[in-house]
Order: C-alpha cells, then structure tokens, then sequence
C-alpha cells in the first residue's frame, strides 16, 4: 500500500524507511507552505524571508539590528544577509547606518514603510494560519510543534 506522499509526488517505489519517508514529508510540507506563503504575500510586493527580516527589525525596536544578528534569527539561512538588506532598503523597507564610533557596525532599523506593510499583511496572513492549520484540534496541533521542535533539538 503506498502512502499519501507517495501518492502526492508520483513515487512508484515504496520509501527505503519510514525515517526516510518522514524527511521527505516535513521538506515537501515545508516547500508547499513557503510557496504559499509567497504567493499571499506577493500582492504587498514582499516575500516570505522578507517579511521574517521586517517581523525581527519591528521586534528590536529604535535599537534595530545588525545583519548578523538579524542572521541568527532567520527561520530559514541565507548566505547572503547585506544582499537581502540591500534589497530591502532599496524599496525603503528598512534603514541602514554606520556607527560614527565604529565604520564597520551598521545597524538596520525598521521604517515607517516597513511597519505599515507589516500591518497591512498581518490579517492576511492570521487568515492563512487558520486556512492551513485550522482544522487540526489544539491537542494535534500541540503535537505537530513538540514533533517538529524534537527533530530540531536533533540536528
């Protein structure tokens, strides 16, 4: 008997283990969920990993951030944090400056602009949070996040 993702990806051939299986599900899951994410967010010109950048920038506050602080606290790794911030301060998302004591410190800060694509995008996206994870009962969906964070723990 094959399994749903076997079915869901075309896989004639059953998975080597059920460990192998399981990988393969939280990646296609993932994929799916971040292709969607991107696609809600699309009509507020911004993407999935911009908008994790914008939710960490609103959390530091005036202080704001480095790129390597903003770095570590990405869901998902990028290699190249300055280019992403290049980006995002070109479309006035955020600011960035130099510290007057030290020329190689810069700081990114949110913008006013930032802030309000942030507020427009909020109930956007609490309304795909429940389309995707609305039919799973309080207890499962618990289960879902000590599954997922146990896997984590591992790596």
């Amino acid at each position: 008997m094959s399994s749903r993702l076997q079915a869901e990806i075309k896989q004639t051939k059953p998975f080597p283990s059920r460990s192998s299986e399981a990988v393969l599900s939280v990646l296609r899951t993932a994929a799916l969920l971040e292709h969607q994410l991107n696609e809600a967010l699309r009509p507020f010109g911004i993407t999935e990993l911009q908008y994790n950048v914008l939710r960490i920038l609103r959390g530091a506050g005036r202080k704001g951030w480095c790129g390597r602080e903003i770095a570590e606290r990405l869901v998902s790794k990028v290699p190249d944090v300055s280019r992403l911030l290049d980006r995002m301060e070109g479309i006035r998302l955020l600011r960035r400056e130099r510290d007057a004591a030290d020329r190689r410190h810069v700081t990114a800060r949110i913008t006013p602009r930032g802030l309000r694509v942030l507020d427009e995008t909020s109930s956007k996206l609490e309304a795909f949070d429940r389309e995707r994870f609305g039919h799973l009962d309080a207890e499962r969906l618990q289960q879902v996040i000590d599954g997922l964070a146990d896997i984590r723990a591992a790596l």
